[in-house]
């Protein structure tokens, strides 16, 4: 279900966001928007990652028992 989600908005900010008929004439979606959506599609992608990018580590020096 999430993945059609993912597929349906990629595909919303690919297509136009206005078409007419008669002329011929099309409209792109603003940049700002398809900014957005990738972000948005790259940040559920990084969520989905089991390496998030920060590992903590327990430091015990040596003799420290």
């Amino acid at each position: 279900m999430a993945d059609d989600l993912e597929n349906e908005i990629r595909k919303n900010a690919e297509g136009p966001a206005k078409a007419a008929n008669d002329t011929g004439s099309v409209e792109q979606h603003p940049l700002p928007d398809q900014i957005e959506a990738d972000r948005y599609l790259a940040s559920k992608k990084a969520a989905k990652d089991k390496k998030r990018g920060l590992k903590l580590n327990k430091l015990v020096p040596p003799g420290a028992n």
